[in-house]
C-alpha cells in the first residue's frame, strides 16, 4: 500500500497511523490534511478514489462528508450574527415567521445550532427529491409539532439540521445557503468545499458506500452499546426516526443530490478543505483569511447542550452548532470544536495548539459519531504533539 504526500518532522507517527488503517481497519481511500497556524503540517492520501474501484485516489479527490457538513453550516449562521445580521437569542419566527406553527413560537435561534430545537424527526418523511427541494424541506419543518418544549432538552437534528440552518440562512441573507457558502466562507478560506456540488467539479469525487468494520486495534470501541442498537432497531423511536426524515435514504453517489444543498448531510470537501476550513476560523491560514473573531470562535466551542442525547442515545456536547470534545466525539482536547460525520469524515479545529484537522474517506462504517479511523488519527497527531 502507497501513502502518497508530505508530514512535518515529528509528524511521522500520522504517516504511520494512516497506513495502518488501510492495513488493519479496512480504509478503501482516504485523505489527511492537518494545519498549524495556518499552514499545513500533514498531507496524505492513498487508496482508490471510489471504493468499487481501482483508480487510485489522486491530490485533490474530494468526497462527500455526511454530517461533517453540519459544522460548516453553523460557521455560516454564526458568522451572519459576528456581522450583526442575526441575533442568536431572538426568536427563529423574526426572521421566518411560519416557522412560529405548531408550538414553536418560543424557538431561539440558538436552540435550532445547539440541536434544542425539539424537531428531529417529520411526521411525514421526504423523499430524496423532496429533500432537495429546499423550499418543500423548509415547509415540512416549519409545519412540524416538536417533540419536546424547544430549548428545555437536546437531540440530535440529523436531516432536519439542513432546512433549520438552510431556510434560516436564506432568510437573513436573501441567497441560497450553498451559493453564500461559497462566497463567503469557501471562497475567503481557499478551501475546495462546496454544498452543491457544481459541474465542473464532479469528476474530482468518488464514489462512496459501505465497508466492513474488522476488529479495531488499540482498544477502539467499534460495537455499539446495547441501548445504542436497540434505540436504531426500533422503528418507532426519535433515533430511527431522526435519521428517516428522508425515507428512503438517498444515494449519495447520484449526481443530482450531490448537486442540492443540504446543509445537514452532503457538503463534499477535500480533507484540505475541510482542514483549512477550520484552520480560517481559528486564525490567518495561507492563501486565505480569518474567519471568526477571536469572540466568535469562543461562541462556537462554549457548550450550550450537554448529557443524554434524546436522539443518538448517548451522552453528547454542543456548542452552537459544533460537536465538543467528549466520550461521543473525542478530539484533540477539550478546547476543540468540530464535527464528524457518520460512518467516517472529521474535521475540527483546537485553538490552544492551533491545529485544524481534515480527514474524508470514501467508505463508511456503521459508527456514527467517533469512526476508529479518525480516531487513530487523531490519536497519532496527540502523540506527535507530546512528543515536541
Amino acid at each position: 500500500m502507497d501513502v502518497n504526500g508530505t508530514v512535518a518532522e515529528g509528524f511521522e507517527p500520522v504517516r504511520e497511523a494512516f497506513l495502518r488503517n488501510f492495513e488493519q481497519l479496512g480504509e478503501r481511500g482516504a485523505a489527511l490534511a492537518v494545519y498549524r497556524d495556518g499552514h499545513r503540517i500533514v498531507d496524505l492520501w492513498g487508496g482508490t478514489k471510489d471504493v468499487d474501484g481501482q483508480a487510485p485516489w489522486e491530490r485533490g479527490t474530494a468526497q462527500i462528508v455526511r454530517s461533517a457538513t453540519k459544522g460548516v453550516a453553523a460557521a455560516a449562521l454564526l458568522l451572519l450574527h459576528q456581522r450583526g445580521e442575526l441575533d442568536l437569542d431572538a426568536p427563529v419566527g423574526e426572521y421566518w415567521p411560519e416557522f412560529k406553527a405548531a408550538g414553536k413560537e418560543r424557538t431561539l435561534v440558538w436552540h435550532l445550532l445547539a440541536h434544542r430545537a425539539g424537531v428531529p424527526v417529520l411526521d411525514r418523511p421526504l423523499t430524496p427529491g423532496q429533500a432537495a427541494d429546499p423550499e418543500l424541506g423548509a415547509a415540512a419543518v416549519a409545519a412540524q409539532a416538536p417533540v419536546w418544549e424547544p430549548g428545555t432538552d437536546h437531540g440530535y437534528h440529523a436531516q432536519t439540521y439542513s432546512w433549520l440552518t438552510g431556510e434560516l440562512a436564506r432568510r437573513v441573507t436573501g441567497r441560497p445557503v450553498g451559493a453564500w457558502l461559497a462566497d463567503e466562507i469557501a471562497g475567503p478560506a481557499g478551501a475546495d468545499l462546496w454544498l452543491g456540488l457544481p459541474d465542473g467539479q464532479a469528476a474530482r469525487v468518488g464514489r462512496v458506500g459501505p465497508v466492513d468494520a474488522p476488529e479495531a486495534a488499540g482498544g477502539l470501541r467499534t460495537r455499539p452499546k446495547r441501548s445504542v442498537a436497540e434505540a436504531y432497531a426500533d422503528p418507532g423511536s426519535l433515533t430511527r426516526r431522526a435519521f428517516a426524515a428522508i425515507t428512503p435514504l438517498p444515494d449519495e453517489n447520484d449526481p443530482a443530490y450531490r448537486a442540492a444543498a443540504l446543509p445537514a448531510s452532503n457538503g463534499i470537501a477535500t480533507a484540505d478543505g475541510l482542514a483549512r476550513f477550520y484552520a480560517a476560523l481559528i486564525g490567518e491560514v495561507d492563501g486565505g483569511r480569518r474567519l471568526f473573531t477571536p469572540r466568535t470562535v469562543e461562541l462556537a466551542r462554549g457548550e450550550r447542550s450537554a448529557g443524554p442525547d434524546r436522539v443518538l442515545v448517548v451522552g453528547t456536547r454542543f456548542g452552537l452548532g459544533h460537536m465538543l470534545h467528549g466520550g461521543a466525539s473525542p478530539l484533540l482536547s477539550p478546547g476543540s470544536f468540530g464535527h464528524p460525520g457518520r460512518g467516517g469524515a472529521l474535521g475540527f479545529a483546537d485553538p490552544e495548539s492551533g491545529l485544524a484537522f481534515g480527514y474524508v474517506t470514501n467508505g463508511f462504517r456503521q459508527s456514527v459519531t467517533a469512526d476508529p479511523r479518525a480516531q487513530a488519527l487523531v490519536w497519532a497527531v496527540r502523540a506527535a504533539l507530546a512528543g515536541e
